[in-house]
């Protein structure tokens, strides 16, 4: 390829050309990952034009962020988290008109320009955008970028055109794909969540259960579940994957003035990009150690009473979408239900157990008023007694006297 000069013409041959729809043919018909997929877009683009600079921006799920999702050069920290509003800079101008841009020089000094400091590219001299479209609508958009002043030929902008075209199709179906992988993936969280709840184990077998499957559905750092103490003013740890002691054993949360107690109070969920930043969150420190950036907290509702929350912390910043909240909601419902049966279920042994101890001590008193001659009072001050100067239980001594007048038989 000849050396770039500085106005150098961007142009393909007729074999250049056609090699590229093959490339992009190949991109169709193969395994549908969207990360790689774009990868190889982005690969295409740069041989075809020589360009110092290849960017990849796609709409979120509400189409209103175009989220930078792919690049030439290494921004493994930026992938994900520049965002644009749609209409903002010279990018979401050409998604949100669906039209191309060209700009032979000066790229920057455009008045639709905006500039990101962690990206350098954007002090470039010239600066091509193209919409990627699906079904006549933009869903992202394609930059191309020269540190030199450039000429794309028609030839060039058209062919490019014609690839954010076919990509546009070959994007949304690697979506679709990835949705039905993680669709399926939710789907058998959930199986594992009910299964958990219907078994014997104990609550806290459950609830460590819970969390561990929920961090790995959601791809999160931490996951945990806090759960409302009896008097109504605290949410204390229940169960969480962290391996930090730090976090496991962090103090107790006051309901009331805490953005933790807030989704107890309101019973709705609440996301938060950036805790490390968010006032309202109480352990902005403890958060900055351990790595913490974006969380969602859902509360635990069982019968219209709240009883707890289950929070969600990512190691990135993260735009928690509609449907992770939704699924999220679901587990936390299905853990309440855990921690309501059980409470149930030990209120019911207790109650039995109340029952047998008070027949016991009922046998024992009248053991000891048919043999000493006592009344029904005494008889159970006698046993009262006992029972505080041996410190054990009125069951325990009931159960000896019980036995000392069958072995007397």
């Amino acid at each position: 390829m000849a050396e770039r000069t500085k106005n150098k013409k961007v142009s393909v041959t007729a074999a250049q050309e056609l090699q590229i729809l093959r490339n992009i043919v190949d991109i169709a018909s193969s395994e549908l990952d969207l990360s790689l997929t774009l990868q190889l877009i982005v690969k295409i683009v740069t041989e075809m034009t020589d360009a110092d600079s290849v960017f990849i921006y796609l709409l979120d799920e509400n189409k209103s962020n175009l989220v930078l999702m792919a690049s030439k050069t290494a921004h493994k920290k930026e992938l994900g988290n520049i965002v644009l509003k749609t209409g903002e800079g010279i990018t979401g101008w050409v998604a949100r008109e669906n039209k191309t841009v060209a700009i032979k020089a000066r790229a920057y000094k455009d008045p639709r320009f905006k500039s990101f400091d962690v990206l350098p590219e954007d002090r470039y001299e010239a600066f091509l955008s193209v919409p990627i479209i699906y079904k006549g609508r933009a869903v992202g958009v394609v930059n191309v970028q020269h540190k030199s002043q450039q000429d794309y030929s028609v030839e060039t902008v058209n062919l490019i055109d014609m690839i954010a075209k076919q990509a546009g199709g070959i994007i949304e179906h690697a979506r679709l794909f990835e949705e039905t992988k993680k669709k399926a993936m939710q789907f058998d969280s959930l199986i594992k969540v009910s299964h958990s709840i219907t078994s014997e184990s104990y609550l806290d077998e459950i609830l460590n259960l819970i969390v561990v499957v929920t961090a790995e559905m959601l791809n999160s750092k931490i996951c945990s579940i806090m759960l409302l103490d009896e008097k109504g003013e605290e949410l204390s740890m229940a169960a969480t994957q962290s391996l930090s002691a730090e976090y496991k054993l962090k103090p107790n949360i006051k309901v009331a003035n805490s953005l933790t107690g807030s989704v107890l109070q309101t019973k709705k969920p609440a996301v938060v990009y950036d805790v490390r930043k968010d006032e309202k969150y109480v352990y902005r420190d403890l958060a900055v150690k351990e790595g913490l950036t974006s969380m969602v907290a859902v509360p635990m509702i069982v019968k219209t009473k709240a009883i707890g929350v289950v929070n969600v912390y990512t190691k990135e910043p993260h735009h928690f979408t509609e449907e992770e909240i939704g699924v999220l909601q679901m587990v936390s419902n299905q853990a309440a239900v855990a921690v309501e049966n059980t409470k149930l279920m030990q209120e019911a042994l207790k109650a039995r157990e109340a029952l047998e101890t008070r027949k016991v001590i009922e046998r024992a008193k009248g053991i000891l008023m048919k043999m000493n001659s006592l009344s029904e009072e005494a008889a159970y001050r006698l046993i009262h007694k006992k029972s505080m100067d041996t410190c054990k239980s009125m069951k325990e001594i009931s159960e000896s006297i019980i036995l000392m007048a069958e072995l007397q038989k």
